[in-house]
């Protein structure tokens, strides 16, 4: 985190040439948008936020009520190094306020923001790792995009079978342009699926990053003529895209995940968040894995994990302890998430699951080192392992069912994104599909 004052801001636009600042938000879907400024304006807008309408944001959107202010984090200041040089373009990331003065409860980033205090006040800092997964299609004359590619690659492969090397290069540069720190980035196991992993870090400076990091991979992709998704599962014959998220709880700057003394090397924290996660991942889907579409990467055969349980040996499973990281670099690794989950309200409620493990001393069960897709449901049974919801209007059940979930998001946030995802459901459900009129027009 730069910690860049209001002064500082206004150095760096005057010294840079910057002419456009994009005052950026994201709403319940973890959608990126923004309100474009001029450098003349900049002074005001520090000072006062800048007010706006939310009455046609799908996300925020109210017919009542609907001004809001925009309050620009200073720390959050880039100059996007793919726009012009002269005028240069700059962003801000900005938290939502009601115009009485106080933050507003459907604001993702102040839901994120709202958690790690609590946490902050149990003496935790909490650090993840995103590892961020997405394709890269072509398109069609007219640039719309399309699911079709004809590159061959998969997992590590090298050019010329990865036909996206010089697009994620680009991506890459860019990033580090900005002062991103990036771990690597390879081919994925799918033809034209690509993962870029994003340095671990303090929560919120990283669902940050992770916002920016969607707007540069869409943004650069079309430089090179390609169209960048994070939709999880955009074809049924290859892999879908997650984003795992990797964590760790420090006090005092000590990992408190660590024991080196237990067989994984897990300290009775560790097992107690693991617990609070289990307990609470079904009902956390709704969040994690957010979309109609989500519920078609979680399926046996596509590496998705499907199965609640987890292991330090079989990285396959839902959770799994990374192998080699131990000590102060202990973490706890979270595979179920996909790429289009909102990373303010993924991570916060990833934090808040595994800090009620700790409060309540949740007991994690056994791992499970063996492939549960392997197993019988007889057996699956017998070890209490249990599964994700299969559709999203079976997440939003279990979403309904677990009160710690309305508990952490508050209940306007919760109450909203459970309306905006019912009628998701009810349009897709009312929708007749290709596959339909393939299989029944003729027949019937």
């Amino acid at each position: 985190m730069k910690n860049y004052t209001k002064e500082d801001v206004l150095n760096l636009v005057r010294d840079e040439d910057v002419e456009f600042i994009r005052l950026q938000f994201t709403n319940l879907h973890g959608v990126l948008k923004n309100v474009a400024i001029t450098s003349s304006q900049l002074e005001k807008v520090l000072d006062n936020g800048c007010l706006f309408d939310v009455s046609a944001i799908d996300g925020v959107r109210r017919v009542t009520g609907s001004e809001r202010v925009l309050v620009p984090d200073f720390s959050t200041f880039e100059i996007f190094p793919w726009r012009p040089q002269q005028g240069k373009v700059a962003r801000l990331l900005c938290e939502v306020y009601v115009p009485e003065g106080k933050p507003s409860e459907v604001d993702p980033r102040y839901i994120l923001r709202r958690t790690l205090k609590a946490a902050a006040e149990m003496g935790y800092t909490f650090e993840v790792g995103p590892e961020c997964e997405f394709f890269l299609f072509e398109t069609d004359e007219n640039t719309n995009p399309t699911v079709i590619t004809h590159e061959q690659a998969g997992y590590f492969d090298v050019g010329p079978l990865d036909e996206g090397e010089n697009a994620r290069r680009d991506i890459v540069m860019n990033l580090e342009d900005m002062g991103f720190e990036i771990e690597a980035s390879h081919h994925e196991a799918a033809p034209a699926q690509h993962e870029i992993d994003l340095a671990y870090g303090e929560a919120l400076d990283v669902a940050d990053s992770i916002i920016t990091f969607k707007l540069a991979v869409r943004t650069l992709a079309k430089r090179h003529g390609l169209h960048a998704t994070f939709m999880p599962k955009p074809r049924d014959d290859i892999n879908g895209s997650g984003m795992h998220i990797n964590m760790s709880l420090k006090k005092n700057g000590v990992n408190i995940f660590s024991d080196p003394d237990d067989e994984n090397g897990l300290s009775k924290e560790a097992y107690w968040f693991i617990g609070g996660l289990m307990k609470h991942l079904p009902a956390m889907a709704p969040i994690t894995n957010p979309l109609v579409n989500s519920y078609k990467r979680l399926i046996p055969g596509y590496e998705a994990p499907v199965y609640v349980a987890w292991s330090a040996k079989n990285r396959n499973q839902m959770i799994r302890i990374p192998a080699r990281m131990t000590g102060n670099s202990t973490r706890i690794e979270l595979r179920s998430p996909d790429s289009s989950a909102n990373p303010y309200l993924t991570i916060a409620l990833c934090l808040a699951a595994g800090l009620d493990g700790i409060n309540k001393k949740i007991e994690t069960p056994k791992a499970v080192d063996a492939d549960i897709n392997a197993m019988t449901a007889e057996e699956r049974k017998a070890l209490g392992i249990k599964k994700l919801p299969g559709t999203l209007v079976e997440a939003l059940e279990e979403f309904k069912n677990d009160p710690f979930i309305k508990e952490s998001l508050g209940e306007p946030a919760y109450e909203k994104y459970l309306i905006i995802k019912e009628k998701e459901w009810n349009d897709y459900n009312t929708h007749v599909s290709a596959w339909e009129l393939k299989e029944y027009l003729n027949r019937y």
